[in-house]
Parts: structure tokens; C-alpha cells; sequence
């Protein structure tokens, strides 16, 4: 009995270390502040905007990167997992590069300016798709609508951009594909700012 007992103690010992020795690694869509800083090229935008919080597929919202393997097979995995909540990672990340594109605040993030229309954005993620090795795909449709108006522009954008090798070049993937969603969303609020209500962009 004290040999069994001794044993599984040698055993339960030899799982823990074997636990705790597996790397757990995290990740950001959010773009590093050094390629993130506002376009000087672009005057100060004449309006601000409201990033609403952006609604993901029910699939994709666990902390682990969940990565496709063949046609309808999953994986969850344990040791890749984002830094936040998938949502709040998307919406950090297009609240960046909309504000960059744009040279306008974000008034979910920093302090409304008096006087200045506000447009509110809203996105919803329909797919969020990822290959390792060979895609990183986003499918939304977003809304932009004046605070105050009448106006609204709603459009869906299918982006799919290749993810290079390893789990950092899928993340990469998807930032890409978040930056294409944001200059299409910049593309248009101008336009729905000054009352106008133009066509959604091409993609």
C-alpha cells in the first residue's frame, strides 16, 4: 500500500511539472502603438465616433485561437489563446485604425469634444475563420448612422487575407484583414458626416 501510494505521488508529481511546463502563449489584433499613431497627412476629422461593441460569432468567443483543420473539423487551442476577450480585441483593434485613417476620436475611448457630430459605428462579425498557413477570413456587416440624423449606411464586407506560417502569422492575418475593414468604414463616414449618404464600398 505505501509502494502504491508512493507511486502515484511520483505520478501525480511527474503531471503537474509536465503541466506546468507547457508554454502558454497570447495574442493581440490590437496594432503596436509605433504603427498605430494618427495619419498627419489628414487634417483633423470635423466629427468623432462611437465604436459600439462589436458582436462576434458564438464559435470564436473562448480564449483559445480556434483554427480550422480540413472542412468542418475545429481545434481549440489550449496553449494560443488572445490577451482579452476576442470582442474586445476586435474592437480595439478597428477603434485604432478607424481613429488613424480618420485623425478622429474615438468617444468609447477618450473624452467626447464639445460640439463636434459624433457618428455611431456598429459591427458584427458573421465569420471569423482561421487556417493557419493558409487564410485569415472576416465576414461583417456594419452600420453607420449619425448621433443626430437621419442618415444610415449599412454594408458587408468579406475580407480574406493569407496568414503566414506559425500562429504569429495568422494573428497577423487577421489584423490585416481588420485594417482593410476599417479603411472601408473610413472610406464612407466623411461623406455620412456631412449628411450624405454614399454607396457602400467595393468588397
Amino acid at each position: 500500500m505505501i509502494r502504491m501510494r508512493h507511486l502515484m505521488v511520483v505520478l501525480g508529481t511527474a503531471m503537474l511539472a509536465a503541466c506546468s511546463s507547457a508554454p502558454m502563449h497570447y495574442y493581440t489584433l490590437i496594432p503596436a502603438p509605433d504603427t498605430a499613431q494618427a495619419d498627419t497627412a489628414v487634417p483633423p476629422a470635423s466629427f468623432q465616433f462611437e465604436l459600439l461593441p462589436v458582436g462576434i460569432p458564438a464559435q470564436d468567443d473562448v480564449p483559445q485561437l480556434v483554427v480550422r483543420q480540413g472542412g468542418q473539423a475545429v481545434d481549440l487551442l489550449n496553449g494560443e489563446r488572445w490577451v482579452a476577450p476576442l470582442a474586445d480585441e476586435v474592437r480595439g483593434a478597428l477603434s485604432v485604425d478607424i481613429s488613424r485613417r480618420l485623425n478622429a476620436q474615438d468617444i468609447t475611448t477618450g473624452l467626447p469634444v464639445d460640439g463636434k457630430p459624433v457618428l455611431r459605428i456598429k459591427v458584427e462579425l458573421q465569420r471569423f475563420d482561421s487556417s493557419p498557413g493558409s487564410y485569415a477570413l472576416i465576414d461583417a456587416t456594419w452600420t453607420i448612422r449619425p448621433l443626430k440624423g437621419e442618415g444610415v449606411i449599412t454594408c458587408r464586407s468579406r475580407i480574406n487575407e493569407d496568414a503566414g506560417q506559425g500562429y504569429e502569422g495568422l494573428v497577423a492575418g487577421h489584423q490585416r484583414a481588420l485594417s482593410e475593414l476599417a479603411d472601408r468604414i473610413a472610406s464612407v463616414a466623411p461623406a455620412m458626416a456631412a449628411g450624405s449618404t454614399p454607396g457602400c464600398p467595393a468588397g
